[in-house]
Order: structure tokens, then C-alpha cells, then sequence
């Protein structure tokens, strides 16, 4: 079998089964024990599923073998697998973008590398995309992390409902699929510091979620701690939406009203009843550092969006691809 056979035979197991092409985008970090696992299960999946299909690793910055494994499999797959590789590392979501400006799919699934996210699942998603949704997102809906983890995703999702304006239970999990006009507008917008779930739900008409499996992890460490996932909630927060500088303006003018009200609360006592006992200076204590505590928590919300402000106009590059591995000398067609 020629080698233009076997692309064929992969990418299109099926013509009369046909559907639009899918591309599966997979961020990694170090995750050279999950990735010969992961594509044993992952490439299965595809090819049952009747579709021209593409799968896109995208390497961020690994210091482990990760990178060699994935040029392994590339190697192997005849053109269905393709390696982006990132000059250094640029976070998750940046990696998620490099892998979306390279993927050439009518629809487009992304999925951890750790395998906590059953690849199985995939097809479920394409259903739920199939009836007319423009972003289907997976639900861990009995989740195998630490109880910390699971209460700090919880209030993540919330204040991202909030934010976003679309209730999801889990926007944390990286098993989802977009449309592709969806998938061009998140990209179009070149955001440094950008949230991709909440920003194609921000884009999306129809948006759906379903449950999906949640295994515990087997090798490496989670890439995301306690600090990580506060700092992604802050520029969560600072990216879509007014609502917390706002709310520090009317709390400092509820502030002011209150001191004022104090003041003159001392002025009428001191007319009245003479001089204060030093009680008082306590009192004036504890206002005084309530109000500083409140300034500081201002310029320092302050100073996020000011920040957020500067990396934009600075107009760095979000992620570098110093090369990509398994490409086609003929990128197929998109149908």
C-alpha cells in the first residue's frame, strides 16, 4: 500500500459514512508516561468513528521525552498526526491556541494528555455537536482529584458563570468540542492572557454540556495547583468583565458615605459629652485600617487591569511554533 493509501485509509475510513472533517487538539507538558497510552486509545476511537479525522499534539516546552514520543507517533500515522512544537512553555491555553491556528477541521475537540479525561468519549461530544450545538462541554461529574481540588474548581465554575454569563458545572475540564467558526473567532481575537472555554462560550448561539468519565491520574503531576488556578480565576475575572472595579467604586463610596457618618457621629458626641475616653482611638484605629486595607485591595485590582493593559499593547506573541513535525507536502482539503 502506497503512502497516499494509507493517509487515505486513516483519514478517511469511510466516505459514505463521511461527516466533516475532526481535529483533535491535545496540549503537553511533560507527559511522556501518558502518551503511548493516550494514543492507543486515542487512535481506535477516531478511526470507529466513520470520519476524515487529524490529530494535533501540541508541545509545550517539555523537558521530558514527550517531545521524542510524539515525533514517534507522528512518524507512524502517515500524515493523521501532526506535532506542534512550541519554543518554550506558554501555558495550556496558549498551547490550545497554537494547536487551533494549525488544525484544519469543521470541528475541533481538545483533550488533556494525562488520560483523566477518557478518550472514549469523544464520540458523545460529536453527537451533541451534530444537533445543532456550537460548544459541547465535558462534565466531571464524579471527579477523582482532592477534595481542595474539587472545592476550588467549584468556586471557579461559579465565578466563571457568573463572568460569562453562560452556567456551566465544570469549565475546568479540557474535554470539549467547538465549531469551527467558533474555534476562528477565539483565535481572531489574539488574547494574551486568554481563557479559551469561557471565551468560546462567550461566542457561542447554542452551548451544551454532558457528563464524562473522570479517571484518576496514573503517572506525572497535575500541572495545576492551588496558585494557578486562583491566578487563572483573577485573569478570568479582569479579562471578561467591569463588574469588580466596579464594585470596588461603590464599596469606596459606601466607604466614604459611612466615614463621613463616623465623623460627624464624633464631632456631635464631643459637643455634647465632652472629650473621649481613649476608647475612641481605637475605634479611629480600626477605621483608619480598615480604609487602608481597602485602598490597597483597589490599587491592586487596580494595577490587574492596568497590567492586563500593558501585555496587550506590548503585542508579544502569545507562543512561538518553532516547528511542526509530521506535516503533509498537501494539507487536505476542509469539507
Amino acid at each position: 500500500m502506497s503512502s497516499a493509501e494509507k493517509i487515505a485509509a486513516i483519514r478517511e475510513p469511510d466516505t459514505a459514512a463521511g461527516g466533516s472533517l475532526v481535529s483533535v487538539v491535545i496540549p503537553v507538558y511533560n507527559e511522556a508516561a501518558n502518551l503511548r497510552a493516550l494514543w492507543a486509545r486515542l487512535e481506535p476511537v477516531l478511526r470507529a468513528c466513520g470520519r476524515p479525522w487529524e490529530v494535533l499534539f501540541v508541545d509545550d516546552g517539555s523537558a521530558d521525552q514527550s517531545l521524542d514520543i510524539l515525533r514517534e507517533i507522528a512518524a507512524g500515522a502517515h500524515g493523521a498526526v501532526r506535532v506542534v512544537e512550541l519554543a518554550r512553555n506558554f501555558g495550556q491555553h496558549s498551547a490550545i491556541l497554537a494547536g487551533f491556528r494549525q488544525c484544519r477541521g469543521e470541528v475541533v475537540v481538545t483533550l488533556d494528555a494525562d488520560l483523566q479525561n477518557p478518550p472514549e468519549e469523544i464520540p458523545r461530544l460529536l453527537a451533541a455537536i451534530d444537533e445543532g450545538n456550537d460548544v459541547v462541554g465535558g462534565w466531571r461529574e464524579e471527579r477523582q482529584d482532592f477534595a481542595y481540588r474539587r472545592f476550588a474548581s467549584h468556586l471557579h465554575n461559579r465565578v466563571t458563570s457568573m463572568i460569562v454569563g453562560v452556567p456551566m458545572h465544570d469549565y475546568g475540564c479540557m474535554l470539549r468540542a467547538y465549531r469551527r467558526h467558533i474555534v476562528d473567532t477565539v483565535v481572531a481575537c489574539d488574547e494574551k492572557a486568554a481563557f479559551v472555554p469561557a471565551l468560546a462560550n462567550s461566542f457561542a448561539k447554542r452551548v451544551a454540556e454532558i457528563p464524562v468519565g473522570h479517571d484518576e491520574r496514573q503517572s506525572g503531576n497535575s500541572k495545576y495547583n492551588l496558585f494557578r488556578l486562583a491566578h487563572l480565576s483573577l485573569n478570568l475575572i479582569t479579562g471578561f468583565s467591569l463588574m469588580p472595579i466596579q464594585a470596588v467604586s461603590l464599596a469606596g463610596l459606601l466607604v466614604f458615605v459611612l466615614d463621613t457618618l463616623f465623623a460627624l457621629l464624633l464631632v456631635a458626641h464631643r459637643i455634647f459629652f465632652g472629650p473621649q475616653e481613649e476608647g475612641a482611638l481605637w475605634t479611629l484605629f480600626a477605621v483608619a485600617f480598615f480604609v487602608l486595607g481597602f485602598i490597597l485591595l483597589a490599587i491592586g485590582l487596580i494595577g490587574e487591569y492596568i497590567g492586563r493593559i500593558y501585555i496587550e499593547v506590548r503585542k508579544r506573541p502569545t507562543y512561538i511554533v518553532r516547528a511542526v513535525h509530521g506535516e503533509e507536502p498537501e494539507a487536505p482539503v476542509r469539507r
